[in-house]
């Protein structure tokens, strides 16, 4: 676990790599009260076990009711932009990590009462069932060195967008307007790729793949994906021909302007099906301890049929990726990705299957860094927080991935 780091080097050792760390990350922060507070919660996060919420933090660390009263303002109404610090983390540590993939999902939070920002009875893949919670949807990093947050967005559900007194209460800013999760996630996405970082193909579960519009959204801004798809998705042939049909003689109206295919497109669990033994290849998708983990992937071309039949969009063609496993009857998983045409199989299949480092990512940040800890009811405070968990998780990176390594000029 990364905190274990901590053990590893003496504590002045790391209270004066941590005040250095924090310090060049917060630099950034307009006033000096802001950095301190910015250390002094993000010593809170990183130094002492238990639960990571203000009071207890602030009593494990010696610090008085002053500090207390200042950073409750820091983090609740303190007008500093959590971006600011989330940027400097992800183009601090991103480019050690030799980064493979960005991934974006979700996880909930828990939550009491209806006063928390988001908060509402609404299903969270985490806790597997419908309870009450807060979600909060990101986008990390992914290499063969760790992992590292991007960015963060608090998912808004449009009851609580609508109510202009929780709002207010809740200090939800006016310019915050009711987005779905995927809208946010290719937001995260978007801003991320305008930093100086490496990019990668952007992973994501089926929830995030069935959205055409992020899918659209990624491929216009030249961004890479290979993202999950449901089984009973339609896509096209490679070769089918789509034409816009003639006007009919004596018809009224504007002239037709929308594409016809040739032919019906096809479920994926029906191309799938039609597939011959040939057709499939045993890939290496990862080694864990030696150990090398293979399975059975068919990877073909298809045209998405969504986007043309209701998008309107010009035909695209995309890699289909079939994992079906030896002893399955059916197929257990389909991706759909925009990459190359030339791109090696094996790396299609090593992407498909890379989505899974964001659930450590998320178990870390809670169990370790207090993700899910905090109790205040204010919008930026619950952005706030995650900002500094991120910073938290950055030095950690770092001191794991070489503890005792000197920063590069």
């Amino acid at each position: 676990m990364q905190a274990a780091v901590l053990t590893e080097m003496p504590a002045v050792d790391v209270r004066e790599r941590l005040v250095e760390f924090v310090g060049e990350m917060a630099a950034e922060l307009p006033h000096v009260r802001q950095r301190e507070n910015a250390l002094v919660y993000v010593r809170g996060l990183i130094e002492h076990g238990g639960r990571k919420s203000l009071q207890p933090t602030l009593f494990r660390l010696g610090e008085d009711g002053a500090r207390y009263e200042s950073l409750q303002q820091f983090l609740a109404d303190s007008p500093w932009d959590s971006t600011v610090l989330v940027r400097a983390c992800a183009e601090r540590v991103a480019p050690e990590l030799g980064v493979e993939a960005w991934v974006i999902d979700d996880t909930g939070i828990p939550k009491d009462g209806k006063h928390s920002p988001g908060v509402k009875r609404q299903y969270s893949g985490t806790l597997g069932k419908i309870g009450n919670c807060q979600i909060a949807v990101s986008v990390h990093a992914a290499g063969e060195r760790g992992t590292q947050p991007l960015n963060w967005a608090l998912y808004l559900p449009q009851e609580w967008c609508e109510d202009a007194e929780r709002r207010r209460k809740a200090k939800v800013p006016d310019a915050v307007v009711f987005q779905t999760k995927p809208q946010l996630a290719a937001e995260l996405v978007e801003r991320a790729a305008s930093w100086e970082i490496p990019r990668a193909p952007v992973l994501g579960d089926e929830a995030y793949g069935k959205n055409t519009e992020l899918r659209n959204r990624l491929d216009d801004a030249d961004i890479e994906y290979v993202l999950s798809i449901n089984a009973d998705a339609v896509v096209y042939d490679p070769d089918t021909i789509f034409s816009v049909p003639q006007r009919r003689p004596g018809s009224r109206g504007p002239a037709p302007s929308a594409l016809v295919a040739d032919r019906e497109p096809r479920q994926l669990a029906e191309l799938a099906a039609a597939l011959e033994d040939s057709d499939f290849q045993t890939l290496v998708y990862r080694t864990r301890g030696g150990e090398r983990l293979s399975s059975r992937f068919a990877i073909v071309r298809v045209i998405a049929a969504h986007p043309v039949d209701r998008g309107r969009r010009a035909p695209r063609e995309e890699w289909l990726i079939i994992e079906w496993p030896a002893d399955h009857d059916t197929p257990s998983d389909y991706w759909i990705s925009n990459l190359p045409s030339d791109v090696p199989p094996q790396r299609l299949a090593r992407l498909a299957r890379r989505r899974w480092t964001i659930e450590l990512d998320y178990r870390q940040l809670k169990g370790e860094l207090g993700l899910d800890h905090y109790e205040g009811r204010s919008y930026p405070g619950f952005d706030h927080h995650c900002a500094l968990v991120t910073c938290a998780h950055a030095f950690l990176t770092l001191k794991r991935m070489c503890p005792k390594a000197p920063r590069p000029a």
